[in-house]
């Protein structure tokens, strides 16, 4: 089953997060990994980014009674067990505590300004909650600038909004008539967004944008929704993915041999 809010969630979170820690220099193995939420945006989101790369050992998802360990049996239901975490913290604040990308998929205002203040230097958040932040945006800028932010809003830079992916993902499952949406597809889509937003901007979405430039950055980790390049190269991607891992029942159609 693919559900949007979920996996399509995952796929726009985990490209742009890969892209704002290469900005900042930094390797998604090698970082300290914060989920605040573990429900089915944050279990997917977590998944991705472990398949992705980012190190289980170093990876704290947290829920409404702190970060998921063995030692709270009670309230590990559902997906909660396969991200147990007993390597230090407890608590949220415990587990900021120098941590390189914090993903909020929860509700807003969860994340203190000395929260804020105790990440690692040149770390990343994406605070997904809708309408309003797991963290102001403005709180960030004002105590940590060298922060990377991303947020599900329009009014502030590198939203993650789902339209970036799921209308081009089935597209390339269509078409080639897969039977499932399986990891490798999650993983090209994700991919393939990634490294679109490192290519030059058509001036048609430039203007569409009503901003003088687009140019990657910290400021555009993704694509814009706008962008007509979405649908070639997600679509074909995915479709790759699928012949690739054996669930396509028809080769790639010629329009993406062209």
């Amino acid at each position: 089953i693919f559900h949007d809010d979920q996996h399509g969630t995952a796929i726009v979170t985990t490209a742009g997060i890969l892209n704002a820690v290469e900005l900042q220099g930094k390797k998604i193995g090698d970082c300290k990994v914060v989920c605040v939420g573990a429900g089915a945006a944050g279990v997917a989101c977590s998944n991705l980014l472990l398949a992705s790369g980012a190190n289980k050992k170093n990876f704290f998802m947290v829920d409404r009674h702190g970060v998921i360990r063995s030692d709270r049996p009670q309230y590990n239901n559902g997906e909660k067990p396969n991200f147990i975490n007993d390597a230090g913290p407890k608590t949220l604040s415990e587990a900021m505590k120098d941590a390189d990308v914090l993903l909020g998929v929860s509700g807003p205002g969860l994340i203190s300004e000395d929260d804020v203040k105790s990440m690692a230097k040149n770390a990343v958040i994406f605070a997904c909650s809708n309408p309003d932040p797991e963290v102001d945006p403005a709180l960030v800028e004002r105590v940590r600038p060298d922060i990377i932010m991303g947020t599900g809003r329009s009014d502030y830079p590198n939203q993650i909004n789902n339209v970036l992916c799921f209308p081009y993902l089935f597209r390339g499952t269509l078409d080639v008539r897969a039977t499932c949406i399986n990891t490798e597809m999650k993983l090209a889509a994700m991919n393939a967004l990634k490294d679109l937003a490192k290519e030059p901007v058509p001036p048609e979405v430039v203007k569409a944008a009503q901003v003088d430039k687009l140019e990657y950055g910290r400021d555009y980790l993704i694509p814009k929704p706008m962008d007509p390049r979405l649908l070639k190269k997600l679509s074909r991607a995915v479709a790759e993915a699928a012949v690739k891992t054996g669930v396509a029942r028809i080769p790639m159609p010629e329009h993406y041999m062209e």
